[in-house]
């Protein structure tokens, strides 16, 4: 890969990293602990904050994966493996790459890794 695609794809990748620690805080505040206190909230209303805070936090669990995935293609970046699938060693498509820039396979080990 060139080197210049090499540093677009790593500008695309601190971007995606500097939006997901911008909405970091809003998330933190929507995963908070739930009042449990009756006289404040009602019986339905605090279901309704239960489920939002256990969306909250699956979306911080799927965040934290997406921070350590962008993580490891900027040290792929750093190393020069960055745009060779992990496991074949082959070129990933570009287009691979443009659709989901921390991907680290290839077309062809990814599908036959879901199998």
């Amino acid at each position: 890969m060139e080197k210049k695609q090499m540093e677009r794809y790593k500008q695309v990748l601190l971007e995606l990293q500097r939006e997901l620690e911008e909405t970091d805080e809003a998330a933190r505040q929507a995963a908070e602990i739930v009042e449990l206190d009756q006289s404040r909230v009602g019986r339905l209303s605090r279901m309704d904050a239960m489920q939002s805070q256990a969306m909250a936090i699956e979306l911080n669990r799927r965040r934290s994966e997406q921070r350590k995935r962008y993580a490891s293609a900027l040290r792929r970046i750093e190393r020069g493996a960055y745009g060779a699938c992990a496991t074949c060693k082959r070129e990933i498509d570009p287009r691979r790459l443009d659709f989901d820039p921390a991907v680290k396979l290839c077309i062809h080990c990814a599908s036959r890794a879901e199998r």
